[in-house]
């Protein structure tokens, strides 16, 4: 009779913790996207295939099994090809080499760029305080061309005056968004995702949802300034916050690249 011996070395470890690492990414993807559900069942599936093939060693439901996944991997391909381009997106966004070994900027350009979030963080005062509806999106390292391209092409300098202006209730921009990127205001009037996310509370408005679903696809940080409350949240990486009005110059110099 032979018995089994079992080892479990560094290499099974850092196994685990790598397929540990890529479900809970997973599963975080689709649950920004509303298909939390979806995961639990494909989890559950693969379990299933696991102690058919593997652990019972059953052949003819084992081979039935292979064919459901190698097909079924073709078809969520398919099906999730948008958030999958999200996920290597966000992924390339965050160790691309040039964030990795880049420098802090000059002190010249470190107050430029405080100087434009000041600009920025007075207009959302000021919106706020006569409760104007407003939609500023930060980019990031990530292109929003495709987003400014739905927009009015501007390219002026970050202006609280203007920024207001762009927003006040008659002009025909103030519903759309507002693309502020390499210190310049590029575009306003633009179109932006909506987050399909079934989590968002349900006294969120669109520009809210907009907001996440931009941040959900880009490394973009978004300012929703509410028409109806007059209060300021701050979209992060598909997350989104209320903050107060004398905190936001410091949420977005923290949250912006330097």
């Amino acid at each position: 009779m032979h018995i089994m011996a079992f080892s479990f070395g560094f290499k099974d470890l850092i196994d685990i913790l790598l397929v540990a690492t890529i479900l809970y990414e997973t599963y975080r993807l689709l649950r920004r996207t509303g298909a939390a559900n979806l995961f639990w069942g494909i989890l559950a599936f693969i379990v299933v295939w696991f102690l058919v093939s593997f652990v019972f060693q059953l052949e003819l439901t084992g081979a039935l099994f292979d064919r459901i996944i190698s097909v079924g991997a073709i078809a969520l391909i398919i099906i999730f090809q948008e958030e999958i381009r999200m996920f290597f997106n966000r992924l390339g966004a965050r160790f691309s080499s040039w964030k990795i070994f880049r420098k802090k900027t000059e002190a010249l350009e470190e107050t430029a760029s405080r100087q434009q979030i000041l600009e920025i963080t007075q207009a959302c005062r000021h919106m706020s305080s006569t409760k104007t509806g407003a939609l500023i999106v930060l980019s990031g390292e990530g292109s929003l061309k495709e987003y400014t391209d739905t927009g009015e092409w501007l390219n002026a300098e970050v202006s609280a005056r203007l920024i207001e202006n762009i927003f006040f209730k008659n002009t025909p921009l103030h519903d759309g968004a507002l693309v502020v990127r390499h210190g310049r205001l590029k575009a306003a009037g633009c179109i932006l995702p909506v987050s399909k996310n079934q989590d968002i509370p349900q006294h969120y408005g669109l520009r809210h949802r907009a907001a996440l679903g931009l941040t959900e696809k880009t490394d973009a940080t978004c300012i929703v300034v509410s028409e109806e409350t007059g209060n300021i949240s701050v979209a992060n990486e598909g997350q989104i916050r209320e903050v107060k009005a004398d905190e936001l110059f410091l949420v977005l110099h923290s949250s912006t690249p330097s």
